[in-house]
This record gives C-alpha cells, sequence and structure tokens, in this order.
C-alpha cells in the first residue's frame, strides 16, 4: 500500500474529507451537511490550507488549519475559558488546527502525527492551538506526546454533546 502526504485541495474534496471525518468521528448526514458550509467557508480566509493522506489514491486522513482570528467563531468561544484561566494570549499568533481527522482503518499507523507536524512545519506563527473532545483518547494523547498542554477544559461548544479542551504548543512540534 503506497501511502502519501500532500497538499490538498479541500474545497474541490470536501466530500471525500467529509466521509473520513463521518467515518472516524461519528457524524451523520445531517452533521456532514452542516460541516460541509463550515469547511467550504474556512477555506476562503486567509492562509487556511490542508493536507490529505492518500492510500492507493483514496483519501484516508486530512488536516486543515490556518491562522487564528480573534473574530472567529471558534476563537469567540474559547476565549472566555481561555481569559479566565490567564491562556487567552494563545489566541494571537498561533495556527489553529480546524480539524484532523484519519479514517480507523489507517489509524495507529502515524498518519496523524505526521499530517499535524507537517502543516504546523509550515505555519509562520510560533504556537498552535486545537480544542478536543475532553476526554483521555488516542487523539489527546498524540497532542500530547507532540507538546500540546490544556489551556482550559470542560468547554462548551453550543450544539455539541460533549465538553472540550482547549490545548496548544509551541511550534516546531516534539518529534519524540
Amino acid at each position: 500500500m503506497d501511502l502519501v502526504i500532500g497538499p490538498l485541495d479541500l474545497s474541490a474534496h470536501v466530500d471525500e474529507a467529509l466521509a473520513v471525518q463521518a467515518v472516524a468521528f461519528g457524524l451523520g448526514p445531517d452533521e456532514v451537511a452542516v460541516r460541509r458550509q463550515i469547511v467550504l467557508r474556512h477555506m476562503t480566509y486567509p492562509g487556511a490550507r490542508a493536507l490529505g493522506a492518500t492510500a492507493d489514491g483514496e483519501l484516508v486522513g486530512f488536516v486543515y488549519g490556518m491562522p487564528n482570528d480573534r473574530t472567529h467563531w471558534w476563537s469567540t468561544v474559547v476565549e472566555p475559558y481561555l481569559r479566565a484561566l490567564r491562556n487567552d494570549h494563545w489566541l494571537d499568533d498561533s495556527f489553529v488546527i480546524t480539524e484532523l481527522h484519519v479514517h480507523p482503518a489507517y489509524q495507529n499507523r502515524g498518519l496523524g502525527r505526521s499530517l499535524i507536524t507537517t502543516i504546523t512545519d509550515g505555519a509562520a506563527e510560533p504556537r498552535s492551538i486545537l480544542s478536543a473532545i475532553d476526554t483521555d483518547s488516542p487523539a489527546r494523547a498524540l497532542y500530547r506526546s507532540l507538546g500540546y498542554q490544556d489551556l482550559a477544559r470542560q468547554v462548551l461548544f453550543p450544539s455539541a454533546p460533549k465538553p472540550y479542551a482547549v490545548m496548544g504548543a509551541p511550534l516546531p512540534l516534539c518529534r519524540g
């Protein structure tokens, strides 16, 4: 099997990417439809970029992100939680990992690690931030191994059934 990581025109491949996310994250068709519009909007933001992981030409994982902007919806939701812990400065000069998903059949092969380190290696910002479901999970373990630390926990997003943690790491990410 030939696994390749490279630039992804996410706007052109949004349906393939969301099919991976739906399987990896357990999304239904209604959630996918909502996220499709969000992804397409995000890809119009300055500095937004994406990488894909393909296996024999089929998309099996992707990551996308952009320089953080305090006026974006995500920042407005997490800012009060970060401010309460004096961590709101992380919203400035940060590259936000908006989504990172690997199809379950391809997890535990280093694809998630390669996707996130490759996209952040190209960031001009000195640090990276992201949010993840606030539970012990393989994703959170990966982020911790890369140097991400909790900046706020039990962050509630409208319509999200579970609380999230906001995590941040200096760039470049740890490789060890």
